[in-house]
């Protein structure tokens, strides 16, 4: 009997061991999830707090870029201390496609919640490149290639008359040509709107030629208010049969709209029977001569009603605008008018000249009548 009490019951090891492997597990995994909301909380903190930038900075999002190589420019630029902790805040405010191409202010001391907002709900800086009214082709394509914040090159030289004159905005980064494609298809559109409300009276047969005419219309004014009445004196030559007789398309003819002539026409030139000698052919010329401005065409599609065949030049300054005559008797008299004020305006000028160079003059002899001890010489 004494035996039988002495036996002690065998612990149940199984049970144990289970039970202490739950324990393990459960302890892991608070320890996991205590380093994880750490982890995040750590994430959190550094994706909202403060940015390492001390000064207002651009920063590009090239087209097409992903938001891996963005978070890795701006970790290089400097922006952000961690691309991943970018990366992953854009994927968990599922904003990873939002992002849009172009370039954008970044203030200071930005956090990067605050650059990834920017660069997803912010309006990028508007970059722009303007084309006056008046631009040959050439011009348009020098132009653009000077423009830094534009990539690759020019494919060909477009057609004189295929650009519309304008301001453009563009994202940095993309193509001259892509610009170039944007300033020809707005002009095609322009001009179909404008050619389907022309004068139907109107003495051109196509688009073409309505631009060749708007084309020089817009070279001999530089004055908005008389863009019509140019056209009309120009539209009732033709259907009179009478020439042009248009200096800037001699002009054209000899520079190829690639910068200024520079000088004064010569007789020889104004005699010369070239395609753009407006004095010596019928008609117009076999091209634009610039690219005409949105207002110029409409001019040209709608000028003025009156029965002017003659004008010329008011004054010396292209603001001064043009006189206009419907007689060549009347044309004589403004033409005596313009010659007189040329006169008067080259007497001045000569005046000016004469008394500039007499003061030189005597401010040396001053100065040498005071070094010669001359008591009489102005003081120095």
């Amino acid at each position: 009997m004494a035996d039988r009490k002495s036996r002690k019951p065998k612990p149940r090891r199984g049970r144990n061991g289970f039970l202490d492997v739950v324990n393990a597990m459960l302890t892991l995994l608070v320890l996991g999830m205590l380093v994880v909301g750490g982890v995040i909380l750590y994430g959190a903190h550094s994706f909202y707090a403060t940015g390492p930038i001390k000064t207002d900075t651009n920063f590009l999002v090239e087209r097409g870029s992903g938001v891996t190589q963005i978070a890795e420019s701006l970790e290089s630029q400097g922006l952000i201390s961690n691309r991943l902790i970018f990366q992953l805040g854009s994927w968990a405010l599922k904003k990873k496609g939002a992002i849009k191409a172009g370039e954008y202010r970044i203030t200071a001391n930005s956090s990067m919640a605050d650059v990834l907002n920017e660069i997803t709900e912010g309006k990028p800086i508007l970059y722009g490149i303007t084309i006056p009214e008046g631009y040959t082709s050439w011009q348009v394509v020098s132009r653009l290639n000077e423009d830094t914040r534009l990539v690759g090159g020019i494919a060909s030289l477009p057609p004189e008359g295929s650009v519309l004159p304008n301001t453009y905005n563009y994202d940095p980064g993309v193509t001259r040509q892509s610009v170039l494609d944007q300033m020809i298809a707005a002009e095609k559109k322009a001009l179909a709107d404008i050619w389907a409300k022309r004068d139907p009276s109107l003495p051109v047969k196509t688009p073409d030629e309505l631009v060749v005419l708007a084309s020089i219309v817009e070279k001999e004014t530089g004055v908005s208010t008389e863009r019509g009445r140019v056209a009309a004196v120009f539209a009732n030559r033709l259907r009179k049969n009478m020439r042009l007789q248009s200096d800037p398309t001699i002009i054209y003819g000899i520079t190829k709209g690639q910068g200024a002539l520079g000088r004064d026409l010569k007789r020889s030139e104004i005699e010369a029977a070239t395609p753009f000698n407006t004095y010596q052919v019928d008609g117009l010329p076999p091209t634009p001569i610039a690219n005409p401005g949105i207002d110029a065409l409409k001019a040209t599609a709608n000028p003025d009603k009156t029965s002017d065949i003659y004008f010329v030049a008011a004054g010396a300054r292209p603001s001064d605008g043009h006189l206009f005559a419907a007689t060549y008797a009347e044309h004589r008299k403004n033409v005596a008018k313009y010659r007189q004020i040329e006169r008067q305006q080259s007497a001045a000028a000569a005046q000016a000249d004469a008394d500039a160079t007499q003061a030189a003059k005597d401010a040396i002899e001053a100065k040498q009548a005071a070094s010669a001890g001359d008591a009489t010489a102005p003081a120095k």
